[in-house]
């Protein structure tokens, strides 16, 4: 099983979520083929500032304030198409937004644990998920291309009481 809760729900330098993500994508450009301009290098960093999805507009807004100018709604989505086609990051279909991929070079199941609370997002992958769907598809002579299966609830970190509510408790 392959999960980044831990990291998600604890106290953490961020700047090593970055530093971490963006050597993995010089790596999986370098195996494909593919350049990681400053733009999409930025989108990427941009993603990986707190571990809770950004949609396209929150990026172009924060693109535009680190490049000091205006930057244009086709240059996000086109650094972020780049990005899911490489599988740096991932599409949170229900919110409509994006959040870096911790597992680029594996092949995992895309189970996101997002909290109603914080909006943090964790990704998990375990491999008896994706033979579950695996089966099912072939049972059904489905071809499967992608999937995302988005859980909604409260994280350890929120659901934690904090020592104010254990006193009121008592």
């Amino acid at each position: 099983m392959l999960t980044n809760t831990r990291l998600v729900h604890g106290q953490h330098d961020h700047s090593r979520c970055i530093d971490a993500a963006l050597s993995r994508a010089e790596d999986v450009c370098q195996k494909k083929n593919a350049k990681l301009t400053p733009t999409r290098a930025t989108v990427l960093s941009i993603l990986w500032q707190s571990h809770r999805p950004l949609g396209a507009y929150q990026v172009q807004d924060r693109l535009s304030k680190i490049m000091g100018k205006v930057i244009a709604p086709p240059t996000v989505y086109r650094a972020i198409e780049f990005l899911l086609r490489l599988g740096l990051i991932h599409r949170l279909p229900s919110l409509n937004a994006y959040i870096g991929c911790p597992f680029p070079n594996s092949e995992h199941s895309n189970l996101f644990m997002i909290c109603n609370e914080c909006g943090c997002v964790a990704e998990m992958a375990d491999a008896s998920l994706n033979t579950l769907l695996q089966t099912a598809c072939e049972k059904t002579n489905f071809e499967l291309h992608s999937q995302n299966v988005e859980l909604f609830g409260v994280c350890p970190q929120c659901s934690t009481p904090t020592i104010n509510e254990d006193i009121s408790h008592v």
